[in-house]
């Protein structure tokens, strides 16, 4: 379905601006895709976004939303056809529920997991564990927080399968694994083989390449 002039503002390594897509493709609205560099925001970027300066940034008829959460709002509002969120208000509230925990919980224990060292990265690791756990609960007798399919708490948490299993391979440390975290562990694998997530990725090398550079400038602007 034509999106009449939409366009996506943002950077391949983002899982915010992941988000965003996911929820695009999932209700078939066709964008452009305009890449980002950080380091040398365009004026564009500044004149949508002057607030955070920051991706993503959706615009429609040259109107720009930010902030993923809101922009995904403003698409599932504006484009009523194939909802993500469910129509029954408790589902609703639920989803939203369990996007709000891994935003809030998961993706912070997450990111110090992998940005710490020692004693403090133990600390963090084991959170992260904790909350993953929590997550579980909203995966009981599903495939997916939607059901049988991608809904609203998959797109918001749809980044932590790809970006975990590589933050992993860096650290040398697993957070997720099978037996401790089974329903996780099964809807990292359904997320990961799901098409519009596959086709939405960045290259795994690259993204590697990314993280460790980006680990090196944390640990080095802290030694």
């Amino acid at each position: 379905m034509a999106g009449e002039g939409v366009k996506l503002f943002g950077t391949w390594a983002s899982p915010f601006v992941l988000r965003v897509t996911l929820a695009l493709k999932l209700k078939g609205i066709e964008y452009e895709y305009i890449e980002e560099d950080l380091s040398n925001k365009s004026p564009l970027l500044l004149q949508y976004n002057p607030v955070y300066e920051k991706v993503p940034v959706l615009v429609y008829g040259q109107k720009p939303v930010a902030e993923s959460l809101v922009i995904f709002e403003f698409i599932e509002e504006t484009w009523k056809h194939n909802p993500i969120l469910p129509e029954d208000p408790y589902e609703r509230a639920m989803a939203r529920f369990w996007a709000k925990f891994a935003e809030e919980k998961c993706l912070p224990a997450i990111f110090n997991a992998f940005c710490k060292l020692g004693e403090e990265q133990e600390k963090f690791v084991k959170e992260a564990k904790e909350n993953l756990r929590t997550l579980e609960e909203g995966l009981k007798g599903k495939k997916f927080f939607g059901g049988e399919t991608m809904g609203f708490a998959d797109v918001f948490a749809g980044w932590i399968p790809f970006w975990v299993r590589v933050m992993e391979e860096i650290m040398g440390i697993k957070i997720v694994e099978e037996e401790s975290l089974p329903l996780i562990s099964q809807w990292f694998e359904d997320i990961l083989d799901f098409d519009i997530v596959k086709e939405s990725l960045p290259p795994r090398d690259k993204l590697i390449a990314h993280l460790k550079a980006f680990r090196e400038r944390v640990h080095g602007s802290s030694a």
